[in-house]
């Protein structure tokens, strides 16, 4: 704070005026309250705050930087307040008490109240602001503290919160893929199952195969055996014998061998079963394969999940410390800084509007606490 905050600069009221005017809306309202708070602005306190925050609100090229309001934006102003007088009547007032000229562009908070209040500004420009200054500023010094504690620990509320939601969803996540690998390693232990029973069910079949292989051997060779018997017969021996025997071999050839037919159609059968049983094998044991591989992803999936997991839960708890101390930080600052208040308080010399202006923006800083904790419900 300026040395010379406590008095305007100028060599004439008008002059001293203007300058009120240059400054912030939040200075002209404090020094506003400073002058008249023993007549009627402690009762007023709130309305201005309230007149402050929504020209802030209104000036979004400025904001708290902001000191005047164009026409436009003072007419929202008043709008934004059911005020009856307009801007004009405003500066008709301004002008009839000498405290304007006629060109006017602008409209400063602190002509609006000089109007509404039927304030003396020739005594405004000239109010004392109170004779402690070193400890307004060392009490807007602990304000600022406060404010800086209670936006860190709000920032690591925040933080916290947003961990602990990640931890939350992290560990909903490491269930889910929990569960997922027990399901895939369950149907890899069916697919095992049903690779098992075909490589049996080919095992059956090849057995099959083997034996039907043998029969039609066995008849093809019984077969073979009687041809070249009766073969023999007929080419040997008296010609009685060899027509015997070149008749029954006709008739060994001529007839159907129904054994060795039905061995035929046995071992065709079973190639075809074995070649089913084969390809059947195959495509459980590929089925299996990719069920073991797919239960091996889930399962390092799960425990990647449940190492993110418990990262995450730590990293929640971290932040709930930082917040924790952040929190109990704020609150030292904001004891303290009200302590320091009521001292001010109590001293002669006290700079009313300042004081209530700084208790008041400690009010604000409290929503950003807990109420459990100190602070108050938004």
């Amino acid at each position: 704070m300026a040395a010379n905050a406590n008095v305007l600069p100028g060599s004439t009221d008008k002059e001293k005026l203007d300058a009120l005017c240059a400054r912030t809306f939040k200075g002209q309202a404090v020094w506003f309250l400073n002058s008249f708070w023993e007549t009627f602005a402690e009762a007023e306190a709130e309305n201005l705050w309230n007149y402050v925050h929504k020209a802030q609100e209104i000036d979004v090229d400025n904001k708290e930087q902001g000191c005047h309001l164009d026409e436009l934006q003072a007419h929202r102003l008043l709008e934004a307040f059911d005020e009856t007088m307009t801007v004009r009547e405003m500066r008709t007032y301004l002008r009839q008490h000498g405290a304007i000229g006629d060109r006017v562009k602008n409209v400063p908070l602190t002509h609006w109240w000089i109007a509404k209040y039927k304030a003396d500004w020739n005594q405004l420009v000239n109010a004392s602001q109170g004779g402690n200054e070193k400890e307004i500023q060392e009490a807007q010094r602990l304000l600022e503290e406060v404010q800086a504690a209670v936006n860190e620990a709000s920032a690591r509320a925040t933080d916290a919160a947003n961990r602990l939601r990640e931890a939350l969803a992290a560990e909903a996540a490491a269930k889910t893929a929990a569960e997922e690998a027990i399901q895939s390693e369950a149907a890899a232990h069916a697919r095992k199952e049903e690779l098992a029973a075909k490589e049996a069910e080919l095992e059956a079949a090849q057995a099959e195969l083997e034996a039907a292989l043998a029969e039609l051997k066995a008849q093809e060779d019984a077969y073979n055996a009687k041809t070249a018997e009766l073969t023999k017969k007929s080419e040997e021996g008296g010609v009685v014998s060899r027509n015997r025997a070149k008749n029954e071999l006709a008739q060994h050839l001529a007839e159907d061998p129904l054994p060795l037919r039905r061995a035929k159609i046995t071992q065709e059968a079973a190639v075809k079963k074995t070649d089913r049983a084969r390809n059947a094998v195959a495509a459980a044991r590929v089925d299996a394969e990719a069920a073991a591989e797919q239960a091996s992803k889930d399962r390092a999936a799960a425990e990647q999940a449940a190492a993110d997991a418990a990262a995450a839960r730590a990293a929640s708890e971290q932040a709930k410390i930082a917040a924790d101390a952040s929190l109990q930080a704020a609150q030292a600052k904001l004891a303290e800084a009200e302590a320091y208040l009521e001292e001010v308080k109590s001293r002669p010399g006290c700079a009313h509007g300042q004081v209530w202006w700084i208790e008041r923006e400690l009010f604000e800083a409290k929503k950003y606490m807990p109420t459990s904790k100190g602070g108050v419900a938004k």
